[in-house]
């Protein structure tokens, strides 16, 4: 495991480069929340209802947050699910949010969610430079937008090249 460290490393290193690329895109799974789904009575406006961050979750976030501040990156505009663990991620992460329902993803209607995607799918497209454009989101959503499976706190950032188009740089998970 020791041997493989500084590819890994290497790895890392540039997808946090890949930031500085205009027009790049953050795609950041919310932190740990146990669990694996909300209860079929949750709302989107009673995070008492909802699964939520426990202590670690929140702490991954500010991890998350410190190693962009020590990386000196600052990003652009930061969409999150309106699911309280997600805008919480994003809030403890960056320290602003805007809520975006699309993000929430659509589990359970492949049409819904084949809709939901397009709308992102554009956000992300035009988005053509400046600084990061951030994404809180689900791991479901991260699948479709990447094609990386990542654990929650972990993130992926999409590239953007010179044709216009975004691809998947790589992902970080903070320890």
């Amino acid at each position: 495991l020791l041997a493989a460290w500084p590819w890994w490393a290497a790895a890392d290193e540039a997808v946090w480069k890949a930031l500085a690329t205009p027009g790049s895109v953050v795609v950041l799974r919310h932190s740990y929340a146990p669990g694996s789904f909300d209860p079929p009575d949750a709302r989107l406006d009673d995070c008492s209802t909802q699964r939520n961050l426990d202590d670690n979750g929140r702490a991954q976030a500010r991890r998350v947050g410190e190693a962009f501040r020590q990386r000196g990156i600052v990003v652009g505009r930061v969409l999150s699910s309106p699911r309280c663990r997600c805008l919480d991620t994003a809030r403890l992460v960056f320290g602003k949010v805007e809520s975006w329902d699309v993000l929430q993803g659509a589990l359970r209607d492949p049409e819904l969610r084949r809709r939901l995607l397009v709308s992102v799918r554009q956000t992300i497209a035009d988005h053509r430079e400046g600084p990061p454009l951030v994404l809180v989101t689900h791991g479901s959503v991260v699948s479709d937008l990447t094609g990386l499976d990542i654990r929650m706190g972990a993130f992926a950032v999409l590239r953007r090249g010179a044709d216009g188009t975004h691809s998947a740089a790589g992902q970080v998970y903070v320890e």
